[in-house]
């Protein structure tokens, strides 16, 4: 088995981890630390580097592949990272050259947001259809297609960038415009709608975690904190539906942890704007991996570029 292992990168603006998983996605080593992108990219790269080679330390042989699932945009043949919002600094960086460098091994590198598609397609809440739509809800937003069976990129790889689209005339700035949906779904946007609506509250306490910690205690500001970010939250599942006609939207991060608080009250507005027959058709879940879905992720690109998925 060890001839067949992969070593994974689950590379985000918050946290990295670096896995050891199989062909069929069991995990069987893991290593994670706090990204801190604002130290830079070279000293980020030095510690995935580091990390890569205390997780390929603990086990028997070299690696088959080496799969990345990182923010987008991104070139994702070539394997260069373009400018990803979520990592300051990361511009034009030709990770699959540098990653190649460290190891003898193919590397292939995946947007997250296809990559979680490709994992809950393959093992979660999307197996069995022919069309779904993960969308990735941490510090930015973004979302993997999966349609008609297969991932779809588009014609330069930004299929799927829906953080970027705009659902309000205003509202938070992120993704470089205001009122974009990665503005209602992420937790910069949500800590920046805690922010507007009470100037009061310190940092720490307008994070999403502090605002759910408040909300299950009965604030009546983090519900309307949790409503407002409900609203365009809402307003982009609706366009998704009607414009994809996916059999599922699945939700990971935010989406899955906050359920209750913020999907739950976005799923009314969903039902109130989206055409009947896409709403019919189409199911929002959360993602059925779990927190496991970043770490399986993080295998996804070899298994759909190098084509190393085992089925039972």
């Amino acid at each position: 088995m060890d001839q067949d292992w992969i070593i994974g990168l689950d590379i985000g603006g918050t946290k990295t981890a670096v896995v050891a998983g199989d062909r069929r996605g069991n995990i069987l080593r893991r290593e994670q630390f706090p990204s801190d992108p604002g130290r830079g990219f070279d000293d980020m790269f030095s510690r995935i580097a580091g990390c890569m080679e205390r997780v390929a330390g603990g086990m028997r042989s070299q690696p088959h592949a080496v799969s990345v699932s990182v923010g987008g945009p991104l070139d994702v043949l070539k394997g260069v990272v373009l400018s990803p919002p979520n990592l300051p600094g990361w511009t034009r960086i030709p990770l699959k050259e540098l990653l190649g460098g460290r190891f003898a091994s193919p590397v292939y590198v995946e947007h997250d947001g296809n990559a979680g598609a490709l994992a809950e397609w393959y093992f979660g809440a999307g197996k069995g259809c022919r069309s779904i739509v993960f969308m990735t809800m941490g510090t930015g937003v973004g979302a993997g297609l999966i349609l008609d069976g297969r991932l779809y990129r588009g014609a330069s790889d930004v299929a799927g960038e829906i953080g970027h689209v705009r659902v309000a005339e205003d509202g938070p700035d992120c993704y470089g415009k205001s009122g974009s949906l990665e503005g209602y779904g992420s937790g910069t946007g949500i800590a920046r709608i805690a922010r507007t609506m009470f100037p009061s509250l310190s940092p720490d306490e307008a994070t999403p975690a502090a605002l759910h910690d408040a909300w299950k205690n009965g604030s009546p500001r983090a519900r309307d904190v949790f409503e407002a970010a409900a609203r365009g939250l809402g307003r982009g599942l609706a366009m998704i539906a009607d414009t994809l006609n996916p059999e599922r939207i699945i939700l990971g991060g935010l989406g899955m942890r906050l359920w209750e608080a913020l999907v739950v009250p976005a799923l009314r507005v969903y039902e109130a704007e989206a055409i009947p027959e896409a709403r019919a058709a189409c199911r929002v879940v959360p993602a059925q991996l779990g927190e496991r879905i970043g770490d399986i992720a993080a295998l996804c690109a070899a298994y759909d570029q190098g084509n190393l998925l085992e089925t039972e």
